[in-house]
């Protein structure tokens, strides 16, 4: 107990400490679990930790988070995704294992060996891009969809990988290397934790592992395997509804989550029985399970044990990495890796072209699926467990694939910080020449001047559009509408709207800075111009104020109002009594915000501005004695209205 207490301290502690300054530099959470693990590693090592045991464990985290991802998608749109799911990601495996083969051969690897090498270094790492995908809101994107295809293809191809890799068995090419560097190998693999026991809890070794399909030949196989996938829809189907119903009725929290981790374990279980991936079926599962009404349950109840298990899972790798074997051969193992992202990025490039991606996309299809994946430990472990491949060349595989898991992430910065602000810049083209010019000028055509405009041009007023995102013009052009391109900030664009002569200015763009800058810019050179701003909150209404606007709206005052109204008839006030009271409310705030523009000084935090503390307490004393004052007037009509009916029933 004590040890499994100490051994789960270190973990958190490593995590706790760790990403949060990772995450803080920009690094984002898989570096930091990454680097937590190389930390650690020698605390593990000195006390006897298997890590290797613990990444089986923690891999079931990428079971979990391929679960929560077919829950995102529905059947239809999976059916959707074939063409990419069977061309690109075929493609992707195909052309890499060609590649990689081809360079393994060259290097003088016997060509079943060569053959091994570029199936296992095919595969990407589904747990370190899914995860930084969702993490940096790049997952919707052409890069991310794409990305999440070929992925979704890698995870199938295990499984005729795992057929296939005993067909090339050579004992004989076993004994490649001198004793000395055999022996080594030996000890290095020891040490790092890799045995051929891995093979085994991934379905893929011949131990004592159950199994359905032991001993049936191919045809018989097919219909178990069949059989099993069939038995994963119709369960989700039609008895997942039921279940959760028959659970709600105790209305205990903690049997909803043991109901949630049971279908995952279960479905993993059949999946492993006849020899398919685990992550393979219970991502069916949750395509299955898209369209059910406990589907946001699923969600919540999930999502805290995947991401302590992806956490955990990276920290493995980290503290898996042999540091003793690399500073041998930190040469050849460098060198190794960087060919193999290169060659991933090389063949990614020419498919995201052929795909379709362009610019930005297809730098990050490129670049996120560079690296080896998790499946590699396992696939090395079986080559090793079926002599496919020698211990001493698949120790060094070893730290190629853990290098370039570990390199995913600076790739990942370097696409966020260079490739991605170079390439999603909006084109430069020059402004648009505005002829025609109309007394209300609007700046910004987003979801706030959009509306403005509509309700302006639907009383017949004429509008003169700038707004600086290129294809959302082009996409309101082909509507019918007059938009132009530009920078609303730039005084010579506003000039050419004819500004000088408007009567109304909007001021609808994003960016805080930039709003109160063209407010101030245009309240100083024309005094007579009536200037509508939007804020984004309480205190940009002070900053706007400062600079002379003083027609303010802010972006979510209204639906902050009309949410309260109905709180309040929620609470059993008629319409009429919550139309009042938020009018009131509406009112008293309005004239607190004129009350507090003065006391608020743009340089110093509200709470550091004794001047505007002083008054906002007085307020909120006034308010409280005419709450009291209300309360007392309140209570003794009341009092009033019993003795009357004392009175009047006496008489």
């Amino acid at each position: 107990m004590t040890d499994f207490l100490l051994l789960a301290f270190i973990f958190l502690c490593a995590g706790v400490f760790s990403v949060p300054i990772a995450a803080r530099l920009g690094l984002g959470s898989v570096l930091g679990y990454l680097i937590a693990g190389i930390v650690i590693s020698p605390l593990l090592a000195l006390i006897g930790v298997d890590v290797v045991a613990i990444q089986h464990f923690a891999e079931f985290g990428v079971v979990m988070m391929l679960f929560l991802v077919g829950l995102e998608l529905e059947p239809k749109k999976l059916w959707e995704m074939r063409a990419k799911l069977l061309g690109l990601g075929g493609l992707q495996v195909l052309g890499t294992t060609a590649l990689v083969t081809a360079a393994a051969w060259m290097l003088g690897q016997p060509p079943t060996i060569a053959l091994a090498i570029g199936l296992v270094l095919a595969l990407s790492s589904t747990a370190i891009v899914l995860q930084t995908l969702n993490e940096k809101g790049l997952m919707k994107s052409d890069g991310g969809q794409s990305s999440f295809s070929v992925l979704l293809f890698q995870d199938i191809a295990v499984i005729p990988m795992l057929a296939l890799i005993p067909l090339l068995a050579m004992p004989e090419l076993m004994d490649i290397g001198s004793t000395a560097d055999v022996a080594h190998a030996d000890a290095s693999h020891a040490s790092d934790g890799h045995g051929d026991d891995h093979s085994d809890d991934h379905g893929g070794g011949h131990g004592a592992q159950m199994s359905l399909v032991d001993g049936l030949n191919g045809w018989q196989t097919a219909i178990v395997t069949l059989a099993a996938i069939g038995t994963v829809g119709l369960v989700g189907a039609m008895l997942t509804g039921p279940v959760f119903r028959f659970i709600a009725v105790a209305k205990l929290r903690e049997l909803f989550v043991a109901t949630a981790l049971l279908m995952i374990v279960g479905t993993a279980l059949l999946m492993t029985l006849v020899g398919l991936s685990p992550a393979l079926g219970t991502f069916l599962a949750g395509v299955v399970l898209a369209n059910s009404e406990y589907r946001h349950e699923l969600e919540s109840d999930i999502d805290p044990f995947r991401g302590m298990l992806l956490g955990l899972f990276f920290m493995t790798v980290g503290a898996g990495i042999n540091f003793a074997l690399l500073f041998d051969n930190v040469g050849t193992i460098l060198a190794l890796t960087i060919g193999l992202i290169a060659i991933k990025m090389g063949v990614l490039f020419v498919l995201g072209t052929l795909f379709g991606l362009r610019g930005s996309d297809r730098w990050l299809f490129g670049l996120g699926l560079a690296q080896a994946g998790e499946f590699g430990f396992v696939l090395l472990s079986f080559t090793v467990a079926n002599s496919v491949i020698p211990s001493v060349i698949a120790d060094q595989l070893l730290l190629v694939v853990a290098l370039s898991m570990l390199l995913t992430p600076a790739l990942f910065i370097f696409y966020d910080r260079v490739v991605a602000p170079a390439l999603t810049r909006t084109e430069e083209r020059e402004a648009d020449e505005i002829v025609e010019h109309g007394d209300i000028i609007i700046a910004g055509h987003g979801r706030v001047g959009g509306i403005v405009n509509r309700i302006l041009r639907m009383q017949g007023y004429e509008t003169t559009v700038i707004d600086y995102s290129s294809s959302q013009l082009d996409m309101l052009r082909t509507f019918g509408l007059h938009v132009h391109y530009g920078d609303a900030t730039r005084p010579d664009l506003l000039n050419a709207a004819g500004i000088q002569d408007a009567k109304l200015f909007v001021i609808a763009i994003d960016g805080r800075e930039q709003i109160t800058e063209l407010a101030r810019y245009a309240n100083h050179n024309w005094p007579h111009l009536k200037i509508v701003a939007r804020a984004v909150d309480r205190n940009h209404v002070y900053e706007l104020w400062a600079v002379g606007c003083r027609d303010i709206i802010r972006d979510t005052f209204d639906s902050s109002v009309r949410m309260g109204r109905t709180a309040l008839e929620a609470l059993g006030l008629s319409r009429e009594e919550a139309d009042a009271r938020t009018a009131e409310f509406n009112k008293r705030d309005r004239q607190s915000m004129i009350d507090l523009a003065d006391a608020y000084d743009i340089n110093v935090p509200a709470h550091q501005n004794p001047t505007y503390v002083a008054r906002v307490r007085a307020m909120v004393e006034e308010l409280e004695q005419e709450l009291t004052q209300k309360s007392d007037a309140t209570e003794n009509a009341t009092e009033g209205e019993i003795s009357d009916a004392a009175a009047s029933a006496k008489g």
